[in-house]
């Protein structure tokens, strides 16, 4: 299991549109993948998960990833929202 905290960067958070890259990207791994945000836990393969978790920008998440490939999941994550999911 690995974790890293990431700053989201996003100006309008993680909406629709950036919440479907980073479920998208998250299906491509077999590791379970979510993430912490206050007191609640999300699944980052379910884009209503991530909507649900009501991240806005410059909130900071915990992911986790656990499996398999999770230093290739968590490395590829990190890395989309840095770039900003597309936006």
């Amino acid at each position: 299991m690995v974790s890293q905290k990431v700053t989201i960067k996003n100006p309008t958070g993680l909406h629709l549109r950036p919440a479907g890259i980073l479920c998208k990207e998250a299906m491509q791994y077999k590791s379970l993948i979510t993430f912490s945000f206050r007191e609640s836990t999300a699944n980052a393969k379910s884009v209503l998960s991530v909507l649900g978790a009501c991240v806005k920008c410059g909130d900071e998440v915990e992911f986790v990833c656990d499996g398999e490939d999770e230093e290739e999941a968590l490395k590829a994550l990190v890395e989309a929202i840095e770039n900003g999911l597309g936006e």
